[in-house]
């Protein structure tokens, strides 16, 4: 295919573009009338994110959307932004902008490919079936290009997928290699099922975490579509804001954004509420993917032990065997996560630097990065929770 053929151009707004036009790319597979394989790069998510000013002036975050045309039609996309600081990423460099600017560098503005706010992994460079090689390239080289002739110092793309970070490494971009803890269902029939796979004492803690939890003297429910309401979104800001102020200082999504999420993203999300007298006192909001429960946010205005671990961790897999999901991603960080069976899971992303020398001491810095979470994994999933061959571990 001849890529001279193809267009680039960087849309300022997603309402610049249809959401027909956006998701033949984004979320293709809904065509058999399913789910997308995650809701963060539709459409609809990445123009809530405008729309209640989430992203956009004032906030860092700039949308520079990336789209490549051929002979007229649009065959990849992807979310991508003008960043002027490194918050709301998960996969961060803000050593690699001290020490660039300590030595008279300038490293914002840089280009992130990312769904804002969100360490989720899913595609982020959306290609239309059939053009996979072509436009994945043409993205590519579309974001370098920008970056070069603007003179910005990086690109980014964050919590990309194993095959694009693969493609992008062979394309001569930098792959960066982290960890998150996941929960995989192995055909579980039920959380029982689930806990016959743990060794005794981890099955017989987290039975104990779960009696604890449940004892706070009120009732836990997940919603989802029509069952949440209004009211309910009025709660979780509280929550939300309380989290947000000790983890960010400012929360990172509006008031705006759960109202529009509300009206249009009902049946992609599941709000473990937990009430007390009638009051929601906690609450955790999940994303629901084709095979995926996305765990996004956590917050309480009263505080119970181990309200947290079962409303976050053990209600998403309670969700996830019922619904049939696949696993459980319960977003970034968290090795406590590993005693209520979320395994350490590697997660990609892929970077270029406009400063040959600066690139390859990250380059170099990668390489050392990338063994020690290797060996990191290797060592935590062998404390995982789960029975060993040892007789002992499974009486």
């Amino acid at each position: 295919m001849d890529q001279a053929q193809i267009e680039v151009r960087v849309l300022g707004s997603l309402s610049q573009i249809s959401a027909a036009e956006w998701d033949s790319c984004a979320c293709p597979e809904v065509a058999d009338g399913g789910r997308p394989l995650d809701p963060f790069t539709t459409h609809r998510f990445l123009l809530a994110l405008e729309h209640s000013g989430s992203v956009g002036r004032g906030t860092g975050w700039q949308p520079q959307y990336l789209t490549a045309y051929l002979d007229g039609m649009l065959i990849a996309a992807a979310p991508m932004y003008a960043k002027s600081h490194s918050q709301g990423e998960y996969i961060f460099d803000h050593n690699w902008a001290h020490a660039y600017e300590g030595a008279g560098g300038r490293y914002y503005p840089k280009l992130q490919i990312a769904v804002p706010f969100t360490p989720a992994t899913g595609r982020r460079f959306l290609v239309r079936p059939g053009y996979d090689s072509v436009g994945m390239s043409a993205l590519v080289q579309g974001a370098v290009q920008l970056a070069a002739d603007n003179q910005v110092s990086s690109v980014h793309a964050t919590f990309c997928t194993e095959d694009e970070a693969l493609a992008g490494e062979q394309m001569g971009l930098m792959l960066r290699q982290s960890q998150q803890f996941h929960w995989l269902n192995d055909e579980y029939q039920d959380f029982d099922g689930f806990l016959a796979a743990l060794s005794s004492r981890k099955r017989k803690n987290i039975r104990k975490e779960r009696a604890q939890a449940v004892d706070f003297g009120g009732e836990i429910r997940t919603l989802t579509g029509d069952d949440l309401r209004p009211e309910h979104w009025d709660a979780f800001w509280q929550f939300y804001q309380d989290t947000g102020s000790r983890k960010w200082g400012v929360p990172y999504l509006t008031r705006q954004f759960f109202d529009i999420a509300h009206e249009i993203m009902a049946n992609d999300m599941a709000l473990v509420l937990a009430e007390r007298d009638g009051y929601p006192i906690a609450g955790a909001l999940n994303f629901i993917g084709r095979e995926t429960l996305f765990g996004r946010y956590w917050g309480c205005t009263e505080h119970y032990a181990c309200l947290h671990f079962e409303l976050c961790y053990y209600r998403a897999i309670d969700f996830a065997i019922a619904e049939g999901l696949a696993r459980v991603e319960a977003g970034a960080q968290g090795e406590h996560k590993l005693a209520r069976g979320y395994l350490p899971t590697r997660t990609h992303s892929l970077h270029w630097v406009n400063d040959p020398g600066f690139a390859d001491a990250i380059k170099k810095y990668l390489d050392a990065e990338a063994h020690a979470v290797g060996e990191e994994i290797e060592i935590l999933t062998d404390y995982g929770p789960f029975r060993k061959s040892n007789p002992e571990e499974q009486q």
